[in-house]
């Protein structure tokens, strides 16, 4: 099995989100520029912010309208939050996992296609893997259905958005601004583009829930043949039972095999207290609780099942 730690910097990219939301709302990078060009003395600083402050003003988030592609661990976090800042939220994923749905708030409405989505939003944040499904998935055509005024956040990973297209976008004047934690050599620069050094998961509470969450992953299945937070086998749970021994079997994911092992159990007179068979693609998962101890013999026995 390999593992992986989901969720674990979800709150840290969300906090990382809402600022960009905020920073591209209220044009906080031009005005950072332009306080730190001014130069005089105090009177002529305040006379300067006074009359230059008017070319600066923003928008505030309540009200408008944040369309968020794919909603895991951290889509998830980002509609909730922005539910809770007074935006309206639509979300889609064709894909969203049961324990997502449960945290998610009944306040996001549902997109049925990205395309749909794009023309109903002021803002997108997209939060979805890299895989050829979803290289360059915000590209041109899918640029032009948005308003003209839009902002697109990138906290994902590099290549979901096609910066080239985006960069265009801008300046047509298509595209209001462009947040992205993945800067490179065509967005470093340019003057609505707000480009962060990866700072997604770059905080040290994140970093400890990853080294939390790997070790008891780890230490989960060391000692209980639990499988959770894998990106290759089967997600397969089961609490132990008082006074049994535990036994786990990985096979390819083929008919009987749950059958084979149970009938070798039942040769060697074990009786099965508890057990669960998951499968993922190929590979199938089994773990039994027994009420006694399976011998050399019988795990040589199992070992020996074709698969």
């Amino acid at each position: 099995p390999v593992f992986n730690a989901p969720g674990a910097n979800a709150n840290a990219v969300k906090e990382l989100v809402l600022a960009g939301l905020l920073v591209a709302s209220r044009n906080i990078k031009p005005a950072l520029r332009y306080v730190d060009d001014l130069s005089g003395d105090d009177a002529t600083i305040a006379k300067a912010v006074e009359a230059g402050k008017k070319q600066f003003a923003g928008n505030e988030l309540p009200g408008r309208t944040l369309g968020v592609i794919g909603l895991g661990a951290i889509g998830v976090e980002v509609c909730n939050a922005a539910l809770a800042l007074g935006m309206d939220v639509v979300g889609f994923d064709p894909h969203m996992p049961v324990q997502r749905a449960w945290q998610l708030s009944a306040g996001v409405d549902e997109a049925v296609s990205i395309d749909r989505l794009l023309g109903q939003v002021d803002m997108l944040s997209v939060h979805v893997p890299l895989m050829d499904a979803t290289r360059n998935m915000i590209n041109a055509e899918r640029l032009a259905l948005m308003s003209d005024d839009a902002v697109l956040l990138n906290m994902a990973r590099g290549g979901v958005v096609d910066d080239a297209a985006v960069v265009a976008a801008l300046d047509a004047n298509q595209l209001g601004a462009y947040v992205t934690d993945f800067p490179n050599v065509t967005t470093i620069g340019h003057d609505k583009v707000i480009a962060l050094p990866h700072l997604g998961a770059s905080t040290a509470e994140a970093e400890d829930n990853c080294a939390i969450m790997v070790a008891e992953t780890v230490r989960d299945y060391l000692e209980n043949g639990n499988v959770r937070h894998s990106v290759n086998f089967p997600i397969a749970n089961l609490p132990r039972v008082a006074d049994t021994w535990r036994l786990t079997v990985a096979n390819k994911n083929v008919p009987n095999m749950v059958g084979q092992i149970s009938t070798i159990l039942a040769n060697a007179g074990l009786n099965i207290a508890d057990l669960l068979n998951k499968s993922r693609g190929d590979i199938a998962y089994t773990i039994v609780d027994l009420d006694g101890a399976a011998d050399v013999d019988v795990l040589r026995s199992i070992e020996e099942i074709n698969g």
